[in-house]
């Protein structure tokens, strides 16, 4: 009779025992990957204190995480990279258009000059054809009678007959020639020849 209460405990202890084994061999297979237990043993895990599966496959996937950690870096340098090639790119522009203005600057300053030149070379144009004509007319007026010459000359303005008369006064001095002037002056009115000869010693002394 004492042998049969002992008998049931070693049976209840083996069965425990199986139990143990094949609980322990279920969740170390699902621990390999060789089958998938699913949430059937997830009381028995967390009693025991195991991690779940999918905590277990993120530990094994841990080695990642320094590829994942790498490639964060360098995201950051291309972005960095990027921000300063934005920035060089607005610095650019900056330049191009402060370019532009000095070009629209300068060709104004370029226009500028060339109206300036037009100017000037009208002027000495028509220097050069007065001067011609000043020439034309003193050598004229040396051709022809001294009565004739002095009346021409009072019906011009005084100022222009000034003018030719100095031009005949340069003419003469080039060719090394006497100068007519003064003769001319001798025969005008005393008041006429005393003003040409105020305008012409005014003239002179500028």
């Amino acid at each position: 009779m004492s042998s049969r209460p002992g008998g049931i405990f070693k049976v209840i202890f083996l069965l425990l025992l199986l139990a143990v084994v094949v609980v322990g061999g279920l969740l170390w297979f699902d621990y390999l990957g060789i089958v998938d237990t699913g949430e059937s043993l997830l009381f028995v895990r967390n009693l025991m204190g195991i991690a779940p599966k999918e905590d277990l496959t993120s530990l094994e996937d841990s080695p990642w995480l320094l590829d994942e950690e790498r490639l964060k870096k360098r995201q950051q340098a291309v972005d960095l990279q990027m921000e300063e090639v934005r920035s060089a790119q607005d610095e650019q522009l900056v330049r191009n258009n402060e370019l532009l203005q000095w070009s629209e600057e300068l060709s104004q300053r370029e226009k500028a000059v060339s109206e300036k030149e037009n100017s000037l070379n009208e002027a000495l144009k028509m220097y050069d054809n007065k001067n011609a004509n000043l020439e034309q007319m003193a050598t004229y007026w040396g051709g022809m009678s001294p009565d004739n010459a002095v009346a021409i000359m009072n019906s011009m303005d005084s100022l222009d007959v000034v003018d030719v008369l100095r031009t005949s006064e340069r003419l003469a001095r080039e060719a090394g020639e006497a100068s007519l002037v003064a003769y001319w002056i001798s025969k005008m009115e005393p008041d006429r020849a005393a003003e040409i000869q105020r305008l012409m010693t005014r003239e002179a002394e500028e």
